[in-house]
Parts: structure tokens; sequence; C-alpha cells
């Protein structure tokens, strides 16, 4: 287009029609049109079966740490290993279709940690293992090259695990292990078990006060009588969901 017209206004044109109209016509090539272009397929480009043959029954780990907007830090000397890795973690929360809490390749540097320390919740890469050491920038920490998770003491109580995590971490992993199944079939998967605890939550929620959302009464939560560490992961899952009274 610039070799036809000499000028970088029509390429401008073609680039604003895409972000307006989704369509650019050519020519030469034809239409071009956004919605051929599923941003799911890009979303699926990692494998959640690879993430859960090396972590198994502790990837339900990682799916809490997301499911409550935790800060997840994930390391590897190799940049490809660590983009791979972390660029598939958001699919484990897919019903939240968010792509924007991945910071694929962070360096230990004051301007990109301040940044970073903004998001109230992330998944970084990281190839210096010094992050290791930096407990203030992760409540979980994924050392990729030695396949172990780590839990911050602070994030701890938060991330109590009981048997509502067992049940999820072995349906993610009998998901994962079937070789009928693809990624996208194991993803579907965790989603329906996700849907399924917001189902739950939803009988101890009431409207708020000004009657624009829905928050958690935590006196039905406490009454229902759940087992101490289901109750309190649903707790700490409507803090996460701003569903807490102020």
């Amino acid at each position: 287009m610039y070799l036809k017209h000499g000028s970088p206004v029509k390429m401008m044109e073609s680039y604003i029609a895409v972000l307006t109209k989704g369509i650019c016509q050519s020519e030469e090539n034809g239409s071009f049109l956004s919605k051929d272009f599923d941003a799911r397929k890009a979303y699926l480009a990692g494998s959640i079966k690879d993430i859960v043959s090396q972590f198994g029954m502790e990837t339900v780990i990682l799916h809490t740490a997301l499911m409550l907007k935790k800060r997840i830090v994930v390391y590897h000397p190799k940049i490809e290993a660590v983009q791979e890795f972390t660029r598939t973690l958001p699919a484990l929360v897919w019903h939240r279709q968010d792509w924007t809490i991945l910071h694929s390749y962070v360096h230990l540097d004051a301007d990109e940690l301040e940044a970073l320390q903004m998001c109230p919740g992330y998944i970084a890469g990281f190839v210096d293992l010094e992050v290791s050491n930096r407990s203030d920038l992760y409540d979980v920490f994924v050392n990729l090259a030695d396949s172990e998770i780590t839990i911050a003491p602070l994030a701890k109580e938060a991330m109590t695990m009981g048997k509502l995590h067992k049940e999820i971490g072995q349906l993610i992993v009998q998901s994962a292990e079937d070789p009928e199944k693809s990624d996208s079939q194991v993803i579907q998967d965790i989603s329906l078990k996700t849907k399924e605890i917001f189902t739950n939550l939803a009988p101890f929620s009431e409207v708020s006060d000004d009657g624009e959302k829905r928050v958690l009464n935590y006196e039905a939560l406490k009454q229902r009588r759940f087992p101490p560490a289901t109750e309190n992961f649903l707790y700490h899952l409507a803090a996460a969901e701003q569903m807490l009274k102020i």
C-alpha cells in the first residue's frame, strides 16, 4: 500500500478501519475481517495438559491463586519457557477471559517492579532467580525449572486447602490425563467446576444497600457450617470478586 500510494496516510486509514469497523479492504489482497480471527484461539495457544503433566495435583494451587486474584511469579532461566507457561495460566479461570493480568517478561528493575506492584493480582514471568528472594512480589512462586510451587507465608491463610480444593484438583488431573480430551475440553471441564463454585456462593449473597451489586452475607455463610477451609475460600473468593460490604 505504501509503495502504491507513497504516503502513510492510506496505511493509517486502513488501520483505523480495522480498529473501528473490524474490516480492511484492498484491491490486491481482498478483505480482512477481524471476526475471522477469534481472540479465544490465541487464548488457547498454550497447553493446560502440559501444566498438569508437570505439576499434577499442585495445579489446584495455581487455580486457587487465580480465582482469588493473587500475585503469581513464575521463574525459569529460559524466557521461552516462562512465556509459554504464563500465557496458559489465565485459561484456568476461563470465565474471566482476562489476559491483562499477564506480565510475561519482567526485569528486577525499579520502574518495572513499581508498575507491576500497582496491579492488584497478576502473573509475572522472570528469568532471574533472584526474584525468589523478593517475597514482597508474590503470593505464589513457581520455580518452573525445578517444578516447585511455593505459597508465601502471608498468603497461606487465604490459600488454605481443604476438601473442595482436593475435589477441584482431582477433576483437573483426571480431565487433563484423559487422552481423548483436547486442551479446550479440559478448560471447559475446569470452567464448569468454577461455575459450580459460584453457584454455591450465590445463596449467601444479597443486593447491597445502594442496590448496585450483590454482596456477601457473611452470617448466612457461617450458618451453613461448611468445612473451615471451604468457608475460608468462599469468603476470600467473595473478596476477590468485590462482594464484601464496605
